[in-house]
């Protein structure tokens, strides 16, 4: 009896996702068209250097969703389909903080992270969790009453749980209970067609929007689906002149003349969805609501520490010299500012210490003198070569920009009010497993690269990423 092993189930997961979501979201087979004509243009122009961040295949392979629970129980749930399939938990995001208006969620990304299978099929799930009990959004009664409502639910069947236990414990499933539980676990992502309580999901969108579509129905739902692009300017451009209405914004970093870094994204607005309305009385009646949308990305490299907490201060300072201009002036404050401040090369970002490469021995490399312990030195004097680190994970400010550019609302935030924290350590504890952090994935990478190198060119030490 043959089985399937969890990149497999991974990989196919993520193609039926992205079918069922075509389906029901035809724009979204529209961004992937899209997406894949561009980066088929960016290789013929750009040649090899157009997989610098990762060949072909994958790019046009690659997926990232996006879901919403309500409970703890539920996120723990959730967890345990993800690790059927080989994707763990991995970053803390506070979107409540990150966002302008209601967004009353804190988040974690569920993806593969050993660097094989990130090669093999990288597909990723941001998964957010709604938070009733901060009071700056929900109210005592509303509180109980969500709760309550949240807790009578079932988002996943018992033998869809079952068989990715097995799977996670197993590290496969036969063919049989392989194709079982791909069809169990997409169909728990579908959009529901059952009546949604009018009355009840008004209250919640008046809280916020992305509440209502957590706690104002019976079910989850995929909320958008996210090819990778290698230009994301011009598939803007071109869904544009596809007639496709697109939020206002690139969010993430500028375009520029230097390297990509971290994580730009935008998406076509939120389409009107037909859905039965269930009224006080009992009848149903048809409506809409705006709750799935089509996200696209462009991934650059990823940023240590001390290159995040640059890119967080030129933030900042955008921020500062764009109030009061108007919006289409942010990007050119924005660019002006990252090539004032931001290395223009990936030697200097790697020299001091901005962002994550890998290294390896160079084929061609001199086999006399004295051999450096520095890898910037080793760079430059043909001994390595260096190859940048994709960035895997996902940045809140965007996150929360991409919510807020997709409600249909600003909802409302009691700021009098005390928040509730929630931190990493709170996460794991509501998931039932610890949520990696990103930076240690990346430095372990790194090392591991560094270590190897050192071996391959015979030094006795290790060689430091930087001076």
């Amino acid at each position: 009896m043959s089985t399937v092993p969890q990149w497999r189930l991974r990989a196919a997961f993520a193609t039926r996702l992205s079918e069922m979501y075509g389906r029901e979201v035809p724009a979204y087979t529209t961004l992937v068209d899209v997406s894949r004509e561009v980066n088929e243009d960016v290789l013929g122009e750009r040649g090899a250097d157009a997989e610098r961040l990762g060949s072909i295949g994958r790019v046009t392979a690659e997926r990232h969703g996006a879901i919403r629970v309500g409970t703890p129980r539920e996120l723990s749930q959730v967890a345990r389909i993800f690790a059927a399939v080989g994707m763990h938990p991995v970053g803390f995001y506070d979107l409540r903080e990150a966002a302008a208006s209601a967004v009353p969620v804190v988040s974690t990304a569920f993806r593969p992270v050993d660097g094989e299978e990130l090669a093999r099929n990288p597909f990723r799930v941001f998964t957010s969790l709604l938070t009733p009990a901060d009071p700056r959004f929900f109210d005592p009664d509303l509180r109980s009453r969500l709760e309550t409502f949240l807790g009578a639910r079932e988002l996943f069947p018992k033998e869809l749980l079952e068989l990715a236990d097995r799977a996670a414990g197993e590290g496969e499933l036969p063919d049989v209970q392989a194709d079982r539980f791909l069809e169990l676990a997409v169909a728990a992502f579908e959009l529901s067609q059952g009546p949604v309580d009018r009355a009840w999901y008004q209250e919640l969108e008046r809280v916020s929007a992305v509440a209502a579509d957590i706690g104002g129905v019976r079910s989850t739902h995929i909320n958008h689906l996210t090819p990778r692009v290698l230009d994301i300017d011009e598939l803007y451009r071109r869904m544009t002149d596809r007639g496709i209405e697109m939020i206002d914004t690139v969010q993430g970093p500028p375009s520029w003349k230097g390297p990509d870094v971290l994580l730009r994204q935008t998406s076509f607005k939120a389409l009107a969805e037909p859905r039965a309305m269930r009224a006080p009385d009992g009848t149903v009646t048809s409506g809409a609501l705006r709750v799935r949308f089509g996200e696209v990305e462009a991934r650059g490299i990823a940023l240590t520490p001390k290159g995040r907490a640059l890119y967080d201060d030129l933030l900042g300072q955008v921020d500062r010299q764009a109030a009061g201009q108007p919006p289409r002036r942010r990007g050119d404050i924005a660019r002006s500012m990252w090539e004032r401040h931001m290395p223009a090369d990936e030697g200097a970002l790697a020299a001091q210490g901005l962002a994550y490469f890998t290294y390896e021995a160079a084929p061609g490399r001199p086999h006399a003198g004295h051999v450096p312990s520095e890898a910037a030195e080793l760079v430059r004097g043909g001994w390595v070569r260096a190859r940048p680190i994709v960035y895997e994970d996902f940045l809140p400010r965007s996150a929360a920009g991409i919510f807020q550019s997709n409600l249909s609302g600003e909802g409302t935030r009691d700021s009098a009010q005390q928040g509730v924290a929630y931190d990493a350590a709170w996460l794991s504890g509501a998931i039932g497993r610890d949520v990696l952090d990103p930076y240690a994935l990346y430095e372990e990478q790194q090392s591991r690269s560094l270590a190897r190198a050192a071996r391959e060119l015979g030094l006795k030490g290790t060689i430091a990423a930087t001076g």
